[in-house]
């Protein structure tokens, strides 16, 4: 097959599913002309109308004329019966190859979007409830852009607060349903449980009903789960309302960054992404301080665990609000309403807004294609049987589970308790919690201003942050004062000098240094588990995809939270933190400097492009970058 590699830069040679699409491209060929980008697919299908290359349809090339004005580059199937045309309504279609006029052809859809206001009229009360929907719309796109995405990101302050109110609300709680170290473990992990179900639930969600709909069910059953929590008489009630808000943790934690990515430009993408991690760790400083709040309080842990209805019941109202995905809306051939929704994200008088529409079109077409011709069982099959989808897939699931199976939930779950054990009173433990909150939500920041800067490679490096600080955390707990009395000299942050015989914990010391170390490295890298499976897969398994990476996510937070009591009981602090914890830590970062691929400030179409290359040869092009960059510096 023919890809016109020598023709074409290769950022703009892209796939679709386990295609590799012939194209035609017309317009200004320039590098630097926003029109270069301007692509147009055409998808080949055998007489059988099999998803197999025919091999009529190899190579044959029309003549080639490139200059700074005009340039075509066309690639012809020998046999003309074999091509596809998809239709948009019953009275217009768009053939995939031909040479298309930007501007003409957007003005089709945009004439679309006016028809259906003016069928639509005047839109009253009811109507918006019944679609879900209060439209907003601000003069500056940038700004409803961002209000989108900061919006839709706040849903991580219901996982944030769910995952560290537990820790502070165990101590009470434990007493009053007087719950035993198993079942005590249970209520922890059955939330990171449940979100596996969530996780499962997400893509047949997001595809019938939308990626905004989707967050609106996840939204309700946070609202139901609480409500069984908060008012839970034993353990068996209890249970069932913790996986009742896993659910809802696990089909918002896969829409959240599939929605903002499909509605956001490739330039804001991985900022916008990457606050959902930051308000999931400005919800887990919140859950501290509610916790620290309501400890005096009698039933105070009921309160604790039922202030996820405050922020629940935000969200559902501010999520309606705002649109539908557009490329979901293309997808399902709903053009006039994604014309509509594009042109309140987008300024589209501008050229490359029209491109970006017209390619996500395109694609979608080409999508369409595919899936008529496969079965749903198919289509989960080629994550795993298309080299292009295995590798994203891998890819995206060794980046989620680097962050799970480093320990963080664990931490974030018995993080009161493991301060007791250190040395801190019960009171002070629950306070001190927030210590390691802050330095996670601290250490979100610099990320999220700086992901698109960058790059995912540079905050993929922070596993080395992770290492050291885990060495301290398991140090603090191996200091013997009376062996060691040097162990307690200047080992708070705060740089004064510790005195052995006016302050003899040096253990809490070296536990709180390698604590925010690791909360605070971990905030960066938490940014990119949620950015890069949003962006990694093709859109036709982009659901199916981050279903996968959330379930992985979800198991193994539930893995290490059940289990953390009997492997610390069977390594001991020590061992856990540094040997098991630690040793992943280290082992991944030599993972991610070998095959982690660079994705900042490409579009989703042009990702694909990179994970078209073997592995192996990333590894290399990853090697030779790294020795450039050396020599350079």
């Amino acid at each position: 097959m023919f890809y016109a590699s020598t023709l074409i830069p290769k950022p703009f040679i892209l796939s679709v599913s386990r295609y590799r699409l012939p194209l035609r491209y017309a317009g200004d060929c320039s590098i630097n002309s926003p029109q270069f980008p301007v692509l147009s697919f055409q998808l080949f299908q055998s007489n059988q109308a099999k998803a197999t290359m025919s091999a009529t349809h190899e190579t044959s090339i029309s003549p080639t004329v490139f200059n700074n004005e005009k340039a075509m580059v066309e690639i012809f199937p020998d046999a003309k019966s074999d091509k596809v045309s998809v239709s948009h309504d019953s009275t217009d279609s768009l053939e995939l190859g031909a040479d298309v006029d930007v501007d003409q052809e957007f003005e089709k859809y945009v004439q679309m979007g006016q028809d259906l206001k003016q069928q639509g009229g005047a839109k009253t009360f009811l109507t918006n409830l019944k679609n879900l929907e209060f439209p907003v719309t601000f003069k500056n796109r940038n700004n409803m852009v961002r209000f989108l995405g900061i919006f839709t990101s706040f849903a991580g302050i219901l996982s944030g607060v769910d995952q560290s109110i537990i820790s502070g609300a165990s101590i009470g709680m434990n007493k009053a349903l007087q719950l035993t170290s198993h079942e005590n473990s249970l209520v922890s992990s059955l939330m990171p449980l449940g979100a596996v179900g969530g996780s499962i639930l997400m893509t047949p969600l997001s595809e019938y009903f939308g990626r905004k709909r989707a967050i609106v069910i996840s939204c309700i059953l946070y609202t139901i789960g609480a409500v069984i929590c908060c008012s839970a008489m034993n353990h068996h009630v209890m249970y069932a309302g913790r996986f009742i808000l896993g659910l809802g943790v696990g089909i918002e934690g896969g829409s959240i960054g599939v929605y903002i990515a499909e509605c956001v430009p490739p330039d804001q993408r991985g900022n916008l992404v990457s606050l959902y991690q930051f308000f999931i760790a400005f919800g887990e400083v919140l859950g501290f301080a509610i916790a620290a709040m309501f400890y005096d309080v009698t039933g105070g842990w009921r309160f604790m665990i039922g202030s996820s209805l405050v922020f629940s019941t935000i969200l559902l109202i501010g999520i309606l609000f705002l649109p539908e995905s557009p490329r979901y809306l293309v997808f399902k051939e709903k053009y006039a309403q994604a014309i509509n929704v594009y042109e309140r994200l987008r300024h589209i008088e501008e050229r490359k807004s029209r491109v970006e529409f017209l390619q996500m079109v395109q694609n979608a077409q080409a999508e369409r294609d595919l899936r008529a011709i496969q079965s749903r069982i198919q289509v989960w099959l080629e994550l795993f049987t298309i080299p292009r989808n295995r590798r994203a897939l891998l890819y995206a699931v060794v980046m989620v589970s680097l962050g799970q199976l480093t320990g963080i939930n664990a931490v974030m779950y018995y993080l009161s308790t493991m301060m007791a054990n250190i040395g801190f009173d019960e009171k002070n433990a629950v306070f001190m919690s927030l210590v390691g909150g802050v330095a996670l939500w601290l250490g979100t920041i610099p990320a999220i201003l700086y992901m698109d800067r960058f790059g995912r490679r540079v905050w993929g490096m922070n596993l080395v942050g992770f290492f050291v600080g885990l060495v301290l955390v398991g140090g603090g707990y191996m200091i013997d004062l009376k062996a060691h009395p040097a162990a307690a000299e200047g080992v708070y942050l705060t740089g004064y000098t510790i005195d052995l015989k006016t302050n003899p914990s040096a253990a809490e010391g070296v536990y709180l240094t390698g604590l925010i170390l690791y909360m605070g490295f971990f905030g960066a890298y938490a940014c990119l588990t949620w950015v890069l499976p949003a962006e990694s897969f093709s859109i036709g398994t982009r659901s199916i995809g981050m279903t996968i990476c959330s379930s992985f996510l979800y198991l193994w937070a539930f893995t290490v939270t059940y289990n953390f009591n009997s492997m610390k009981e069977a390594m001991t602090y020590p061992g856990l933190s540094i040997g098991f914890y630690g040793g992943i830590a280290f082992l991944g970062f030599f993972y991610q400097i070998f095959f982690m691929p660079e994705t900042k400030g490409k579009t989703l179409e042009e990702i694909d492009e990179i994970f078209e290359k073997p592995s192996m040869e990333l590894a290399r092009e990853n090697m030779r970058n790294m020795k450039r960059f050396w020599m350079k510096n």
